[in-house]
Formats: structure tokens, sequence, C-alpha cells
């Protein structure tokens, strides 16, 4: 509640709002305040005319005053406004700025002070007035109403009394019957106050009153302070009560208003429904700031914590260890012992001179951390305390039930909550300074290079961080990203990518290299590999980063690949159907390699014409395009007309088999690692014996073709019913 003072003091006064009104920018106001900075403007100019004539300051300028008194005073976080409180000498004293400042009001006598805020009770306001706001610097021009065209800020009143009567004397209990002692509950059923002693005495927590509800006094006493709800009647009409609410005009008003037409085309809702929606988007808000200021505190320690780390208990001072090699001297009598002592002067002045340079670079980095530091706190601090004050004014006013007094303020409190969200960014509450002094002195140089002593880096880098949203796997590669720690200054070499063999075996080396981002192709399908990463340089291999878990696809999901076709392959169907423009022979592969497990999939025939012999199979990625697939060594693969097919590889031909393909037909492949074969099918049915034996590398789907065929690729897909696959063998190197 104390942090929460500041919200409820004037900005020009300095005290408790007393009848605060609302401005039209939203801010708050005493009634008395704002007769003392009321200003009149010279005849037939306006204050901003005033402005254009270079006789005033622009809306910059004010702007700018506003963040210097801002950052200016610190502890409360409202800017002093001293422009228009002194009284002047003469009832219309001409500002510096071209405007008439009136006097400060005559004080009234209590009884006549509070009919201040009856509106027949101001005194009449000379033409041409305008208010400036204490905190934006907007000049507002008053209508003929003068400050009673103001809306009266019920509920900031309200949380000021209570405020201010929540610092009074303590309550005390209703039942001692000599001294009573401070009361420290009470029961909201029975409305009364209990020290602890009558509580046990007088309301036992057991039959019939175990059910009454037992609060705080300072609660209970707002409890009991609350009165039915007040009536509030329109500024405009004074005879008739806030019923509706403007959503254009932010603002309640009542039918008198709606009838004369000044809402006519504004969308207007009834005035309960908005304040309970307005109170609920307040608590919304609320709860995200609140975040925010626990992220503060917890922030706050962690840089306190760092002071500590920094600040050395035995002074910024300590002693540093060198040692210097020396060469062989002649032994010379005295001429040589007077020339080793004049060595031995030259090199310790020259040691001392550097020491002492060395030493004032670490008291520099020591007090800079401490000052980066010391400031860090000093600001989050003072913003922790604007955004605590900020919190518990919102929970009062929350607690307000006058909805048109609510809805009146709601909108500029929930502006203000998100705009103070904001202010707790990214990278707000992150360290600008590490405590650690990564700093080693290198000794090792001769008396012609003492001059040239420097720091060293002596250490390991650190640990590499993963960087999540980069990291993925596709089918059957996965791309890992990874960074150095934001306030790592240790230089690195390289770093070692590891993973282990899908199978929770042990880890082993993929990559090694400058780089930070590795893809590695050839995994397993449906396989969790455990991924890590270090890093290294000159002093050594560095510690792990987390370790990733990265899981495969199921299945292989894959698609032509334009990219390694023969020119002549026409493409669709988002890569999945292929034809050619070529009465030649093409090779299309798909776009991702096989080396472990088992693989099924098919291709249906959509056009044969003119009996052609595509073929289908594997290959090498550097097969040859321009030829049927099977010619050369590096593709294994079927061909087939509308009679028969054989099966080829390095242009041999081997099995004829009867059965061939025509408009519609499928024609299956199955990739088996686990045995090592390639096995082909032609409408569900395998078609000759098993085709090629040996099977082991890194493989491509691929077929070939002329423009007489045009086949669709399926993916994706179970293995045949009638198939039973061996054995994985998971051994073997993991290929990158």
């Amino acid at each position: 509640m104390d942090e929460m003072e500041e919200e409820l003091k004037c900005p020009v006064c300095g005290s408790f709002f007393r009848e605060p009104i609302i401005l039209p920018c939203s801010h708050n106001i005493c009634l008395a305040c704002a007769r003392n900075i009321l200003v009149q403007t010279p005849d037939a100019e306006s204050p901003q005319s005033s402005r254009a004539s270079g006789s005033g300051l622009s809306d910059y300028d004010y702007l700018d005053l506003d963040k210097m008194s801002l950052y200016s005073e610190a502890d409360s976080g409202y800017g002093s406004y001293g422009g228009f409180v002194s009284a002047p000498t003469t009832p219309c004293q001409k500002s510096p700025n071209g405007v008439r400042v009136f006097p400060p009001a005559v004080p009234q006598p209590p009884a006549q002070h509070h009919l201040l805020g009856h509106p027949g009770s101001l005194p009449a306001i000379p033409r041409n007035s305008c208010i400036t706001c204490p905190q934006c610097h907007r000049s507002l021009n008053l209508d003929e109403r003068g400050l009673r065209g103001f809306a009266k800020n019920r509920v900031l009143e309200g949380v000021v009394d209570r405020y201010q009567q929540s610092k009074a004397a303590a309550l005390k209990c209703q039942l001692c019957e000599k001294s009573p002692k401070e009361a420290t509950v009470m029961c909201e059923q029975c409305d009364v106050f209990y020290c602890d002693p009558c509580r046990l005495r007088c309301h036992p927590p057991r039959g019939p009153l175990a059910k009454h509800r037992l609060v705080p006094p300072a609660h209970g006493r707002v409890n009991r302070r609350t009165s039915p709800r007040k009536i509030s009647t329109c500024t405009e009409h004074e005879l008739e009560n806030l019923s509706m609410y403007c959503v254009q005009c932010k603002m309640p008003v009542c039918y008198q208003c709606l009838e004369e037409g000044k809402h006519g085309t504004h969308e207007v809702k009834a005035l309960g429904a908005m304040w309970k929606l307005h109170k609920g988007q307040l608590s919304q808000a609320l709860n995200i700031l609140s975040d925010r200021a626990t992220e503060a505190k917890e922030f706050l320690v962690q840089l306190r914590n760092m002071v500590q780390h920094i600040q050395p208990a035995d002074g910024p001072g300590r002693p540093l260890l060198v040692t210097s090699g020396w060469g062989t001297l002649k032994e010379n009598g005295v001429e040589f012992e007077a020339c080793l002592v004049a060595q031995c002067d030259a090199l310790i002045d020259a040691l001392n001179r550097r020491k002492a340079q060395l030493l004032t670079r670490v008291n520099k980095e020591h007090e800079h951390k401490l000052k980066v530091v010391r400031d860090q706190i000093s600001h989050c601090t003072v913003k922790l305390r604007q955004t605590t004050g900020l919190m518990e004014y919102c929970v009062e006013v929350i607690k307000e039930n006058d909805p048109s007094g609510f809805l009146q303020i709601s909108d500029a409190l929930i502006r203000r909550v998100h705009m103070t969200e904001d202010q707790w960014g990214k990278g707000t509450l992150t360290p600008r300074m590490t405590s650690d002094f990564d700093l080693t002195l290198d000794s090792g140089p001769l008396l012609q290079t003492i001059h040239q002593l420097d720091f060293v880096q002596m250490k390991v880098p650190a640990a590499p961080m993963l960087q999540l949203e980069e990291c993925c796997t596709i089918n059957n590669s996965a791309t890992l990203s990874w960074k150095q720690p934001p306030l790592s200054t240790i230089a690195v070499d390289g770093y070692i990518l590891e993973l282990d063999d899908g199978n929770g075996g042990q880890y082993r080396e993929v990559y090694v290299g400058t780089e930070t981002i590795c893809t590695v192709d050839g995994l397993h399908y449906n396989s969790t590999y455990m991924s890590r990463v270090k890093g290294f340089n000159a002093s050594g291999v560095g510690q792990y980063s987390k370790i990733l878990a990265m899981q495969t696809s199921e299945i292989a999901w894959f698609t032509f690949d334009p990219a390694s076709a023969h020119p002549d392959i026409i493409l669709s169907n988002d890569n999945l159907t292929v034809t050619c423009n070529s009465y030649d022979d093409r090779v299309v592969m798909g776009n991702s390699g096989f080396s472990r497990g088992v693989h099924y999939w098919e291709i249906t025939v959509d056009r044969y014409d003119n009996h052609p012999d595509p073929a289908f199979g594997v290959a090498r990625g550097d097969v040859l395009k321009d030829v049927m697939l099977g010619k050369d060594d590096r593709a294994w693969a079927m061909y087939v007309d509308n009679n028969r097919s054989w099966f080829m590889h390095n242009n041999s031909h081997t099995n004829r088999t009867d059965g061939g393909v025509s408009k519609g037909t499928t024609v299956g492949v199955l990739l088996d690692f686990n045995r090592g074969i390639l096995i082909f099918l032609i409408n569900d049915e395998q078609q000759g014996p098993v085709a090629f034996e040996g099977i082991e590398g890194l493989y491509y789907p691929a077929i070939s073709l002329n423009r007489n065929v045009q086949v669709t690729l399926h993916t994706g897909l179970p293995i045949p019913d009638f198939y039973t696959p061996g054995e994985a063998d998971l051994s073997g190197v993991l290929r990158s």
C-alpha cells in the first residue's frame, strides 16, 4: 500500500487529491489546484496561436520538459509543476510564455470549502481561459461552464479516503471490557472486531460460527464503509442519471444526451455491462503487469548478488605473481655486479610501471562493472516502485462500485497498465554485465617485451546454447543450431557436434568446424536421437550444451527433386507427378535419401502410349540423368514394357519376367537395408525374385521415362502384408 501513495498525490500541490477532477487528457488534478493554474490568453489569441507565433513552447518542447521532470524525480516518477503555482503580484500578471496567471483562490472556511465541488459555487471564469495539464502539458480551452465541465473523479476520491483511513490508528477490539486491545480479525457476519483472546472466547471456530468468514481488520473496515451505489448525474443535464456508455466517446451518458442526438451515430451500450467489461480488461492487464513486477523483484536479487561477486572481500587490488627468465651474464667482478644491479633495477622499474598500469585497468574494469550493475539496480528499482504503486492503485480502483466513476478513468488506467507492462519488455530483466573477471596475466616475455605485457584468455569456451526455434527434423534429417552465451567473451575456435545412434547408444562426432548450424542426413526413421555440442579453443575443450532429443519421421514422405532432375523432365502436382518432353529416357530422383531401415513407395502409371520402357528403382546421387536407369553402375532398376520386365544394373539385364504395365498400373518398390535387398511389385504382386542383394550405402528413389509416359508418386505407405522385414542392424557410423 505504501508504494501506491504517489499515485494518490496531486502533481501540482504534492498532497493527496482533494476533490479531484478528470481533465480530457485523462490526468487528474485537485479542484483548487486547477483554479490556481488557470490562465487567460491575450484578447483574440488562443494558446495555439501564441505558440505558433514563437512566444511559447511547442508541443515537442512541452513533451521534452515532461520527460526531464520524470527523470529528475526518481522517487515518485512524477515531475513537479512550478509554472503557475506561485502567486502573481497582480491579478493578471503576464507570465513569460505570454499568458496571464490568475492568483490562487482565497482560502475558504471549512464549511464553505466543501462547496467548491458544487457546480454553482465556482466563481465566474473569465473568457479565453485555459488550463495546462501539469503532467502532459496539453493546453485545454474552457467553455462557458468553466471547471464545472470537468467530471469529478469519485473513484480516485474514494481510494484516497480509504488509503488515509488505513493509515489511521489501529482498530480496537469491540468486546474487551477494559483497555480494548488491538483488533486482529473482523467477522463479516457478526460485523464485530475481535482481538485474539476475545475471538477464542466469544467466537469459537466450531458449531454454527464455524462458517463465518474472518477477515483482517483493515479489509473489514473497508467492507463496513462500503455504501450503497451512488447515483451519478450527467454533467450536461444535472437532473439526469448516467445510465448508458458511449463507446466512441469513452464516457457515460444519460438518456437526454441520446435524445438530443449528440451520440446518434455512436455505439452506445448499457453502463453496467461496460463497467464489468472494463473491470475484466483492467484485471487481465494487471495480472500481466504483476508477473512483470515479480520478475523484476527476482531480477533485483540477481543483480545484488552480482554486486557481491564483483566486489571482492579484501578490496579491488590483489597482488599478481609474476616470474622472469634471465640470460647468462659474463662474470666480471665489480663491473659484472654493477651491470647486474643496473639491469635488475631497470627490469624492476619497468615491471612496476607496467604493474601500475595493469592494476589501473583491473580497477577500471571493477568500477565499470559495479557502475553498470548499480545503475541497472537503480533504474529497475524506480520502475518497480512505479509499477507496484500503479498496481496497488488499480486494485483499489477495481474495488469501487460506482460504474460511471469507474468508467471515467478505466480507459486511461488500462492504457497506463499496458504501457507500463510494455516498458518491462524483452531485455529489461537481463543483466547488462557479468561478475566474472576473465583475465589472466601473461608473464613469460623477457625485459625487452615487458612493456607489451597484456591479459590473454586462458579459459575454455562456455557451454553453447542450442537455439531451439531453429532446430528441426525433416524425414530422416536433423538440423541443429547453436550459439555462444550472450555475455561470454571467451574466444571459440570451433565446435564439435555429437549424436547417439538413435537407440540409446554411445555418442559419436558428426561435425567438427566453425559453423553454428549443421544438418545430419541419413538417420534412421522413427528414431529419437540425442544431440549435444561443445566448443573448443587453444586452451582446450569446453563443456557440453544441454542435450536435445530429435525425433525423425515415423515413415518416409518425399517427392521428386526438380533440382537433381534432367532438364527435359516436367514436374507437376507439387512434384509428385512427372513426365518428359523428350523421346529419350531421362532420370529424376526423390528428394530424400535412405541408408537405414525398410522403405516402400509406389508409382501409378497415369499415361502409357506406344509401349515405352519406363524404369523404376534406386540410384546414387551421381547417377547419369540422360540414359535409362540402370545403364551405369550407380543405379539398380527394373525396366518394363506392356508384356514383360527385366532387372538392370551396370547395363546388365537379368531375370526376365512376364507381366507388363499399362495405364492405371501400380509399381511398388521395397528397399530393405536390414537384409540388403531390393524387391519390385506390380499391382501388389511381387514381380520376379529378389531383384538385388548386398544393398548398402545411401540411395535415392529414382525412375527414368520419356514423353510417352506419365506417372505419380505415392509415399508414406506401410510395408506390404506379404513381407516380413528382418531385424534392424543398428551398428555402423552415422552419416552426415
